[in-house]
C-alpha cells in the first residue's frame, strides 16, 4: 500500500527560500514586530543606554518575545527560552537570538512601569481604529491566585493558635523529660529543641505584624493578601481593577492591588478620564464600589455613574419592612426626615464620627406614643434614631440614576466580564506566575492585558486592515524622522555659517587693534 514519503534526514539539501517566506503574511508575528517597531521604547521607559562588558540583549527583542509568548499562552522564561530555539515563528521574531532564561525573567522584572506603558500605546492604537466609543464604560475586578500558600498567610489568631498549640506540645515533652530515663532524654530534648524554633518563629511574625499595622502577612509573597474569591470560599490572591469600553469590549485600563473593591472606584475614574480626555461618558460598577466618598470623588470629575445598590443589612432592617429608612423622605430645606405616619425626625445638628465618615442622627419624641412602634423599630428607649451620612446626597443621587437606567445598567457584565472569560478561562492565566511583591505582578497582568487588547484589534480589524494602519503608522514615524534630521541638519549649517561670519569678525577686530598700535607707537 503507498504512503506519502517524508524526506531522509541524511540527504543534504539546499533551501532555496529565506527565513522570511517561511512566515505568512498575516501571521500575528508581524503584527507583534511591528507594533514594538512604532514605539520609542526610551520614552516608555525601556534602557536603551550600552553598558561595560558583554553587549546586552536590545529590549525591543526581549518585549517582542513576551508579547508572542502571551499571546500563545506562555508566560514561563523557559518556555519561551526554550521556543527561541525551535519555534521558527519565534526564531524569525527576534533574529535568531537565544536569550537564557535568567536574562528572559530579568526583563520582565526591571521594567514593571515601562510594561503599563505599552498596555497604553495598545489601547491608542484601539483609539486609532476608532474601537474605542468613551460614551459607556464598565469597571470590575477580579482576584488573581498569588504564589503564596494559604498555610503561608497568617493573622493574629492564627498566630495565637499555632502558638497555643506549640506551649501545649512544650509542657507535654517537658513533663515527659522529668520522668523519662537516659536513653529517651537526648530524643525529648530535640524535639523540645525544635518546638523552641517554631515558637521563635511565630513571635517573630507577630512582631512583624505588629509593627506593619497590618491585619495579615504572607510569608512567600509579601504582598499579596488571604481574599474572597465568591461566596464562602477564599485564595490569598491579588485584586486586578480593570475598566472596559463598551463599543468592542476593549480593555482601557488596569491595576493590580492587595485590597477589595470599596476605595477603587474614584482613582479608576480618574485615570478613565486621563485617557478618554472626557468625562461625558458613564460607568457602570457592582455593588462592591458602592461607597459614599467615592461617589463624592465622581461627581467632582463631573462623571455619570450607576453603581449597585445593595440591600439593607439584617441588622438595620425593621421588623416590618415596609418602615424601613429609604420608606422615609428627607427633606433638604429643613434637614428633617419625615417618617410613613407622618412625624418628623430631626438632628441636633451635630456631626458623630466614625473611623471614614461623618453623620447625623435623627429622631422624635413621637415615636413614644406611636401605636405602629414595634413594627418601626425594636429600640427601647430612644425610639427610631436614623443616622444620614455627610455622602447621603450623592448615594440618593445615584440610586435615582440607577432606578431610572435599568436597561443601561444590564449591560455592566456583558462588558466588563468579556476580558477575565478569555483571560482566566480560555488562556487560563488565573494565577500570577511570579512572586515577590505587588510590582512583578502588575507586570505579569500588564503582558496578560497587552496581549488580549492586540488579538482583540486583530480579530475585529482584520489582518489586512491592521497592516495597512501600522505600515502607515511606520511611514508617519519614518517621514518625521527624515523632517527632524533635515530640519537639524540645516539648523546645523546655520549655526556653522554664524560661526564662521563671528570668526571673521573677530579676525577683523584683532587685525584692526593691531593696526591702531602700531600707528600710536610710530606717533609717539
Amino acid at each position: 500500500m503507498n504512503f506519502i514519503q517524508g524526506k531522509d534526514r541524511l540527504q543534504i539539501q539546499l533551501f532555496s527560500t529565506c527565513l522570511d517566506d517561511m512566515i505568512d503574511q498575516d501571521n500575528s508575528v508581524r503584527v507583534i514586530d511591528m507594533f514594538v517597531e512604532t514605539m520609542d521604547l526610551r520614552s516608555l521607559g525601556f534602557s536603551l543606554d550600552s553598558q561595560e562588558g558583554r553587549p546586552s540583549y536590545h529590549p525591543a527583542d526581549l518585549l517582542k518575545l513576551y508579547i508572542y509568548g502571551y499571546m500563545n499562552k506562555m508566560r514561563s522564561s523557559r518556555r519561551l527560552e526554550a521556543e527561541c530555539k525551535r519555534n521558527i515563528e519565534a526564531i524569525w521574531l527576534i533574529n535568531g537570538l537565544q536569550p537564557d532564561h535568567n536574562t528572559i525573567a530579568r526583563f520582565r522584572k526591571n521594567n514593571t512601569k515601562a510594561i503599563k506603558r505599552v498596555f497604553h500605546q495598545s489601547v491608542r492604537l484601539a483609539r486609532n481604529f476608532n474601537l474605542i466609543g468613551g460614551i459607556l464604560i464598565a469597571g470590575d475586578s477580579t482576584k488573581l491566585r498569588a504564589q503564596n500558600s494559604k498555610k503561608n498567610n497568617y493573622n493574629k489568631k492564627k498566630i495565637q493558635r499555632h502558638l497555643d498549640y506549640i506551649n501545649k506540645k512544650l509542657e507535654e515533652h517537658e513533663a515527659a523529660l522529668a520522668i523519662a530515663d537516659k536513653d529517651d532524654s537526648a530524643e525529648i530534648k530535640q524535639e523540645l529543641k525544635k518546638y523552641h524554633k517554631r515558637k521563635q518563629d511565630y513571635q517573630d511574625l507577630d512582631k512583624q505584624l505588629s509593627e506593619s499595622n497590618q491585619k495579615q502577612i504572607s510569608t512567600t509573597d509579601t504582598d499579596s493578601r488571604h481574599q474572597i474569591v465568591r461566596h464562602m470560599i477564599t485564595e490569598v490572591s491579588y485584586t486586578l481593577q480593570t475598566t472596559v469600553d463598551d463599543k468592542h469590549n476593549m480593555l482601557i485600563d488596569y491595576n493590580v492591588t492587595n485590597q477589595n473593591d470599596r476605595k477603587a472606584m474614584g482613582a479608576m475614574l480618574r485615570r478613565a478620564k486621563s485617557l478618554l480626555r472626557t468625562s461625558t461618558f458613564t460607568a457602570l460598577y457592582d455593588k462592591g464600589y458602592h461607597t459614599g466618598s467615592e461617589f463624592k470623588i465622581a461627581d467632582e470629575l463631573g462623571i455619570q455613574t450607576l453603581v449597585a445598590v445593595p440591600g439593607i443589612g439584617r441588622a438595620s432592617q425593621a421588623p416590618d419592612i415596609n418602615y424601613n429608612v429609604e420608606h422615609f423622605n428627607y427633606d433638604d430645606h429643613s434637614d428633617t426626615y419625615i417618617c410613613p405616619q407622618g412625624n418628623t425626625l430631626s438632628s441636633n445638628g451635630s456631626w458623630y464620627t466614625t473611623r471614614n465618615y461623618r453623620f447625623k442622627q435623627y429622631k422624635t419624641k413621637a415615636c413614644k406614643t406611636c401605636q405602629v412602634r414595634e413594627r418601626c423599630t425594636t429600640a427601647k428607649q430612644n425610639g427610631k434614631i436614623i443616622q444620614r451620612s455627610e455622602y447621603a446626597t450623592y448615594i440618593e443621587q445615584n440610586a435615582q440614576r440607577v432606578a431610572n437606567n435599568k436597561s443601561r445598567y444590564k449591560r455592566r457584565q456583558a462588558i466588563v466580564e468579556h476580558p477575565f472569560g478569555t483571560i482566566k478561562r480560555q488562556w487560563g492565566f488565573d494565577h500570577i506566575l511570579t512572586k515577590k511583591g505587588i510590582q512583578r505582578a502588575s507586570a505579569d497582568v500588564g503582558f496578560m492585558l497587552i496581549a488580549y487588547n492586540l488579538k482583540r484589534i486583530m480579530n475585529i480589524v482584520g489582518m489586512d486592515a491592521f497592516n495597512e494602519m501600522m505600515k502607515a503608522i511606520t511611514q508617519s514615524i519614518e517621514s518625521l524622522k527624515t523632517t527632524i534630521l533635515r530640519q537639524l541638519h540645516e539648523m546645523e549649517k546655520l549655526f556653522k555659517k554664524k560661526l564662521l561670519h563671528q570668526d571673521k569678525i573677530n579676525s577683523n577686530s584683532k587685525h584692526f587693534q593691531q593696526s591702531s598700535q602700531k600707528a600710536n607707537i610710530s606717533y609717539f
